[in-house]
Formats: C-alpha cells, structure tokens, sequence
C-alpha cells in the first residue's frame, strides 16, 4: 500500500496536540477552520480555464515561465507556503517520493512553488535534497491570479509577532499572504487539467489522482509506484 499524506499529517496534527501549548494550538486550529469556513471555491481557478503567460524564479537561478515548462507536454504547480513549513517539510519530500520519478519518466516538470524569496525557499530544496523544481512567485503574483491566497487572521498574526517576526519578514514579501496549498495540473495547451485547493493546510492532495490526470492526458498506461 502506497504512503498517505494525509496521515502523515495528521500524525503531525496529533503530535501537536499532545506537545503544544493550549493557547497555540486553539490559534492553529481556529485559523485553519477559519479558511475552510470562508473558502470560496468559485473564485479559485477552474478545470477548463486557460492560464495566460507566467513567470517563475527558480531557486537554482533563473527563470521558468509557462511556455518553458509547456514545451514537451503537460506540468504539475505544487504550491506550498514556505520553507519553515513543518507541514511543507512533510509535503515535499513526499512528492518528491511519489510523484516525481514517475512524472520525470514521462517528461513532465513537477514545480513546487512558494512566494518565498529565492534565497530563502532555496533552503527547502537542500534540506531534503529534491530532484523536483523548487521555484518563486514573486509578489504571489501567480497565486493571486489563481485565487488561492490567504492572510494570516488577527490572533495568528499576534501570536507570530509574540515569536519575532512577521511572515512577511519570513518570506521576504513584506506581507501576510500566503497560498493555500494547491496542486494545478497545466495541460499542453495552457488550459488547466486539475486543480485541487486546500484551505486548511494539514490536507493536502494525494498523489494518485495528479498522475491518474498526467497519464490521462499523455494517453499512458498507469505505474505505479508503492513504498
């Protein structure tokens, strides 16, 4: 049986409820169930819509926009927040374990996007030693376009400024939005094959349903791949 993310964050989850601080668990808690009581599907992107020319700063140095990353067949956009994501630290690798090999066995780039500044999202990619594209959308530019950004809520913003430092400072964006995490599947022709949006950040998309999409759209017989 392949790996779950989902349990793996929800042992995260569990490990916080046994090891933190009421207080800080509540403002976790509440702001996650915040963003799932406000989320708006209909203003996120949608299957079917077509994404106009983007551009994306590869932590590695330069630039990957969308008719690069286009050019021999579809792509997978993964977006997290940040590099100090404990819950990216789980996401990451576990795409890097799941969908990755068999997305480079078919040609298609799999980027993992942040609005974290270069210099710092790059710390993500060392950590764990991913192969898979670890890219930044200045200003959140492709994430506002997509319509999945956040801003921290009041009591969530207290309780980073009572830690030091705003996310703004963190990300090197100055502000207090965020992605939610979100996978898109780009078809060749620009037009979004699937997307999956989720609002509380300790859910998180599967695998299997992203390369189910890919090899749909490359007409492939499905591999796949169990650890």
């Amino acid at each position: 049986m392949s790996e779950s993310l989902n349990r793996q964050l929800a042992d995260l989850h569990a490990e916080r409820v046994a090891t933190w601080a009421p207080e800080s668990l509540k403002v976790n808690i509440d702001q996650r169930q915040r963003l799932v009581d406000q989320a708006r599907p209909d203003d996120y992107v949608q299957v079917g819509d077509e994404l106009d020319p983007f551009t994306l700063l590869n932590v590695e140095g330069g630039e990957l926009n969308r008719d690069l990353l286009l050019a021999d067949g579809p792509a997978v956009l993964v977006f997290f927040r940040f590099a100090g994501c404990p819950a990216c630290n789980i996401a990451l690798p576990y795409y890097e374990r799941q969908l990755y090999p068999r997305l480079r066995e078919l040609g298609v780039p799999l980027v993992a996007v942040s609005p974290q500044v270069p210099e710092r999202l790059v710390d993500i990619k060392t950590r764990h030693n991913l192969q898979l594209l670890v890219a930044s959308d200045k200003d959140n530019n492709l994430g506002r376009r997509l319509g999945i950004l956040y801003s921290f809520d009041e009591a969530s913003r207290i309780a980073a400024l009572a830690k030091g430092s705003s996310i703004g400072e963190t990300t090197g964006t100055g502000t207090w939005e965020l992605p939610q995490p979100t996978v898109v599947v780009i078809a060749k022709d620009g037009t979004v094959a699937f997307v999956e949006v989720s609002p509380d950040w300790l859910v998180r998309t599967e695998a299997e349903p992203v390369l189910q999409v890919v090899e749909q759209l490359l007409g492939e017989q499905p591999v796949r791949l169990a650890i």
